[in-house]
């Protein structure tokens, strides 16, 4: 009896650790989405870092030589604008960094072909 007392006890206890670990664990704040665009793929992540936040658009896939609109807002205010092309491999990356704001955090992603019809848009909420 003595003996199955101590290994049920042992092992509740072994249960009971995860539990307290993951419960004691600060929220995970880091987001991140992917999907198609055009022929392509695109990936955006946002991650805690420091203070702030560290925003990645990538695009994957697409015609090597492309033109692409980038776009990257937080909260509604533009922080990043511009037409890139894509590599010889047919990748384009943008990579920011965003203070926090107060409360949540809502990062919107859009990338447009110039001159063509393909395009993507994700938005992620963090914080």
């Amino acid at each position: 009896m003595l003996k199955r007392t101590t290994a049920l006890l042992a092992s509740g206890a072994l249960l009971a650790v995860p539990a307290a670990t993951l419960m004691a664990a600060p929220a995970h704040a880091d987001a991140e989405a992917g999907g198609a665009c055009g022929n392509g793929r695109y990936e955006l992540s946002v991650d805690r870092e420091g203070s702030g936040w560290e925003v990645n658009a990538d695009l994957d896939r697409v015609a090597p030589g492309s033109r692409w609109k980038v776009v990257l807002k937080q909260n509604g205010t533009t922080f990043y604008s511009q037409v890139r092309t894509a590599d010889r491999e047919g990748d384009l990356d943008v990579e920011r960094f965003r203070s926090d704001q107060s409360g949540s955090d809502k990062f919107r992603f859009v990338a447009k072909r110039v001159n063509g019809k393909a395009g993507c848009a994700r938005t992620l909420t963090v914080g």
